[in-house]
């Protein structure tokens, strides 16, 4: 069996990879990925304590995250190819003149 620390190791490592892309690029797609990196974390974390403890409450948190990231997934790509095609531009910074 995998020890628990090694498992809230790599969902804090997973989190921290995340967090940073979401943070540092400028990127909508890459910005957009790395928030799935973020939550792609929180499940190893949810999943390996529920496990630990005995109980499938932190698999079932995780199979809620997992939907609410694939909504999220479909519509921030559809929105994020929405733009594109109409400012042809992935920059964030581009962003500033959506602003009414």
């Amino acid at each position: 069996m995998i020890p628990i620390e090694a498992v809230i190791s790599l969902g804090l490592l997973l989190f921290a990879v995340g967090f940073v892309g979401v943070v540092v690029r400028k990127n909508l797609v890459v910005m957009l990925m790395s928030l799935e990196l973020l939550l792609n974390g929180a499940n190893i974390i949810l999943a390996g304590l529920g496990r630990r403890l005995g109980s499938p409450r932190g698999s079932i948190f995780a199979l809620f995250v997992v939907m609410m990231a694939v909504s999220e997934a479909a519509v921030g790509f559809a929105l994020i190819l929405a733009y594109v095609r109409r400012k042809k531009s992935y920059d964030v910074d581009a962003l500033d003149d959506l602003k009414g």
